[in-house]
């Protein structure tokens, strides 16, 4: 199977003994990163709903964003992002066959880069998919990568013989992936927290779970989408009843 998820806004740049590849897409967000560096600090505090201090970190970034940056301002992914998804995804902890397995598996998408696996380099940037970023394929980054990451998703699944996509990643960035472009089954996992009887989405646990989930892939080297059923990380249970095939539910008591 292949699994994608979000990336994050917070990052952590703490320096890592691992050997980073290149982005597919590192064109891209050389283009993408030189369209952001044109904006005003108000168009770029405006895009993103910055505050004042996120405007200036990110208009830096942009500024110094290199088109053939050195060792020393990138990072690999899946360790540079430490949003609540990688807090369940523990990336740093996963061993060495572990990562490989997840270089070959797991698919970050991303508005600047695309479509990363979890060693390739980026360096250090913030923007949503979600952004308004005009440019020349249209008025926001859904324009802008249209069909290319259904496109290098099939790609990357037939490498590793798969016809199962399975999305822990969020509503903003899965958007992102074309359903007619895509030619690979999609099943995509809940997480509820049951309160008094009625589960509900609490959107930061829901994160954090998706990312849990992705590290089960990872260290149960899964390729059958039954295989997911028998999650449990963090409480959670495989609800039959409020699931179907292609959206397996699981539930927990909910966390005070």
């Amino acid at each position: 199977m292949l699994v994608v998820i979000s990336p994050a806004k917070r990052l952590d740049w703490a320096e890592r003994d691992v050997s980073a590849t290149e982005p597919a897409f590192q064109d891209d967000a050389i283009r993408l990163s030189k369209t952001a560096r044109n904006l005003t600090l108000g168009d770029l505090k405006k895009l993103m709903d910055l505050s004042d201090d996120l405007a200036r970190l990110n208009r830096d970034r942009y500024r110094v964003f290199s088109d053939a940056p050195e060792a020393d301002v990138t990072r690999p992914a899946a360790l540079a992002f430490a949003g609540d998804t990688y807090q369940g995804l523990e990336a740093a902890s996963l061993d060495t066959d572990e990562m490989a397995w997840a270089q070959d598996h797991l698919r970050i998408l991303s508005g600047l880069y695309g479509v990363l696996r979890p060693l390739d380099s980026i360096q250090a940037y913030r923007l949503e998919m979600g952004s308004k970023l005009k440019t020349r394929r249209g008025k926001n980054l859904y324009d802008y990568w249209r069909d290319q990451l259904s496109k290098a998703l099939n790609a990357q699944a037939s490498e590793i013989g798969s016809e199962v996509l399975v999305n822990c990643a969020s509503q903003e960035y899965f958007g992102a992936v074309d359903p007619k472009a895509l030619k690979l089954r999609v099943v995509t996992p809940v997480f509820m927290e049951d309160k008094a009887g009625t589960p509900k989405i609490v959107s930061f646990f829901a994160k954090k779970a998706r990312g849990a989930m992705a590290r089960y892939i990872i260290q149960h080297r899964l390729s059958d989408p039954r295989g997911l059923l028998d999650f449990d990380s963090g409480g959670y249970e495989y609800r039959p009843d409020l699931s179907n095939e292609d959206k397996p539910v699981f539930v927990r008591p909910y966390q005070a």
